[in-house]
């Protein structure tokens, strides 16, 4: 009988275990992603280049307003931390880290479709407009 409740014990404890790293571990990798690509952006400089690469593309540009007027509270995520963590959940840290560097190395017009056909094959289209919506805020600040 005493061997039942240690066993019992040791699942309850690896349960709790399982479902705090399922639960836990997204939000605190998207913390850490969060911090560590604002960081490289601000350091770097890059995120004045990135802005101005949207500004000077009208695509893009037109691309990011489609979220001029919607109304957010409706959308999944209204922060840059929520989104991070959706796409976390989403993407693979592997994934997002490729991404990260084919934006940094320049991308050519079709590159860009592509890429933006990989993020929207993996999101849905209200993924999609919340981060237009984010991005469009962040741009109308600086402005």
């Amino acid at each position: 009988m005493k061997f039942i409740k240690v066993l019992f014990g040791i699942v309850v404890v690896i349960a709790i275990l399982g479902f705090s790293a399922y639960y836990f571990g997204p939000k605190i990798i998207a913390d850490q992603v969060m911090e560590q690509v604002a960081v490289e952006l601000d350091d770097s400089g890059q995120l004045e280049s990135i802005k101005q690469e949207i500004n000077n593309d009208p695509q893009l540009k037109a691309f990011i307003e489609e979220g001029k007027n919607v109304d957010s509270s409706t959308l999944p995520f209204q922060t840059k931390e929520q989104a991070v963590r959706v796409l976390v959940k989403k993407f693979n840290v592997t994934e997002l880290q490729e991404l990260q560097s084919k934006a940094q190395s320049g991308l050519t017009a079709a590159e860009k479709q592509k890429l933006l056909n990989d993020i929207e094959g993996k999101l849905t289209d209200e993924e999609m407009l919340a981060l237009k919506v984010l991005a469009y805020k962040e741009l109308s600040q600086t402005e």
